[in-house]
This record gives C-alpha cells, structure tokens and sequence, in this order.
C-alpha cells in the first residue's frame, strides 16, 4: 500500500472494503476482524502517513448497539477511523443501511426467487431494514466527505425503514403474480446474529444538523487515541491464538455496547462465576499488558 501511496499520492480515500455478510462472519470471526478492524488501521495508518487530505470510512447502521461480529468490527472500524484525525486531515465515518440494487441486495435475491415461481424467503414477518437507492447514497457520501472538519461520524437521513414482508409483497405484485397463491413466501426465521430491526443512534448518542439537511453528525462518546490503537495492536498480534469465543470477549472489550445475537457467543448459565470472570480477565489482561509496554511510546 505503501508503495501505491507513494506513486499515486492521493488526495482522497473512500474505504469501503469489508466483509459485509452477517451470517458467514459470525462463522469466521477472526478473518472478519482481521479485514474490517486490521484492514481498516492499514489503509488509515498509510493514509495519515502519505498526507491524506480525507478519509472516508463506508460504516453501517449494524455498528449502533451491535448485534453481531459484523457490526462491532465496523463500530470498531469507525473508532480507528476517528484516530488519525488532525487539523490538516479529516478522517471521518459515514453511517447507513442498505442500497436498493447494490450487489448483495435483498432485492435481486427476490427477484430470482420469483423468476422461479418461488417460494420468496423473508427470514422473519417483523423484520425491517433502511433502505436508499445508489445514486442517493453515492450523493450523500460525497457530500459528508466535503462537509467533514475532523474526525465525525455522520448519519444519513434513511426516511422510515421498510417492512422486508412488504417489499417481498410488493415485488411478487409488481411481477403480476399474486402472493399466497401464485408464490409463497417462507419465513425460514432469524439467522445467528440477525436484528429485527437496525438503528442510526444509540440512546446515548445524539446528532446535530449540517448544512446537508439529509446529513447529520452523531455525537459519540470521546475515545482515548492511544488506547484503542494498542489495544487493536494486542488483538491484531493474538488473533490466531484466540478461540471464537475469546475474539467475541475482546469485541465487547472495545465495544462494550456490543451484544450478540449469536446463541453461540451468548452467555451460557451453566458456566460458573469463575469461568465468566477468566474469560473476561483473559482480553483485559492482554490489552492492559499492551498498555503498559507502550505507555511512554
């Protein structure tokens, strides 16, 4: 990247890679860090070092009270992010929810399930999700990279989230099929850390306007630089040697909000005081010891 920097020297960054897909990073939490949390300091860490005039983090609205790997490692993305922020640099976070058409995108997924004839999947009746098309997401982003002055993380204006049953209905209609008798819809039920529905804003955070009257910025609680960078220093050199369960510990140690979904990462009630208190002790020990060997760096 370095290499890159140096013969291209851009001036602006959008950084929107990420693994996105909720159920196969609950499957695959350490590779999800390594991408969305290790990926993210690296391309933020080389930018700040090359002179980038801005940065702008692609973020979620799976990173307000987390639910799954996913959102914390985005919730965690947008920390770093907020890191390398200065006066001459803006580094900033764009929080949003789903584009209509994008790849991956509910709506081609229904669109071939009705070209079969069905059955359409909706993973629960209640489900709901915020949605804006490309061109709209494409204009927002742009114009929060210009707005950006530091280190925010702004929040679009979704409208009122849609019904994902609705939108099966609708589309079934639209292709002139009736839906219940020309084409069935299966509610196959909520997947290991699925939300039924997603936010924009914790209760503990706030927003205030911008000029953009569809962007607004969220006031976040203020972080420690240095800390939150050795403590993603610690993880990044003990992932491999952490077990799913340990990655999720450590997950809640930067991003205390984050609770999963997954039954897997939940607590279990079998599991002694003893037990609770080591695997917690276990993710803070690692960071204080970080904290401590690089406390004068």
């Amino acid at each position: 990247m370095k290499k890159i920097f140096s013969y291209y020297k851009p001036q602006i960054i959008f950084h929107a890679a990420a693994y996105k897909h909720v159920p196969i990073i609950e499957l695959n939490a350490c590779e999800a860090i390594y991408n969305n949390v290790i990926g993210t300091k690296n391309i933020a860490e080389v930018s700040h070092e090359s002179g980038v005039e801005r940065f702008i983090l692609f973020s979620t609205d799976k990173a307000v009270r987390p639910a799954n790997v996913m959102g914390a490692t985005k919730r965690v993305a947008e920390m770093i992010t907020s890191c390398y922020a200065s006066n001459s640099a803006h580094f900033v976070s764009v929080r949003f929810g789903n584009v209509i058409g994008s790849e991956g995108s509910v709506v081609h997924l229904f669109k071939k399930q009705i070209e079969r004839f069905g059955p359409v999947t909706v993973t629960h009746p209640e489900i709901t999700r915020y949605f804006m098309t490309i061109p709209e997401a494409c204009q927002l982003v742009l114009e929060a990279g210009c707005i950006g002055k530091g280190s925010e993380i702004f929040v679009f204006d979704m409208g009122k989230p849609v019904r994902i049953a609705d939108l099966a209905n609708q589309m079934i209609r639209l292709s002139g099929l009736v839906p219940g008798k020309d084409i069935e819809i299966v509610y196959t039920g909520l997947r290991p850390g699925e939300k039924l529905f997603e936010e924009l804003l914790t209760d503990r955070e706030h927003s205030k306007p911008t000029p953009h009257p569809k962007i607004k910025i969220a006031e976040v609680e203020k972080l420690d630089k240095n800390e939150i960078l050795v403590r993603i220093e610690a993880l990044l050199n003990n992932l491999y040697s952490f077990s799913k369960k340990d990655v999720v510990n450590y997950c809640h140690l930067l991003v205390p909000e984050y609770k999963s979904n997954n039954g897997n990462y939940k607590e279990q009630p079998e599991r002694s005081v003893s037990q609770k208190v080591e695997e917690k002790a276990k993710a803070e020990l690692i960071s204080q010891i970080y904290l401590k060997n690089h406390a004068h760096q």
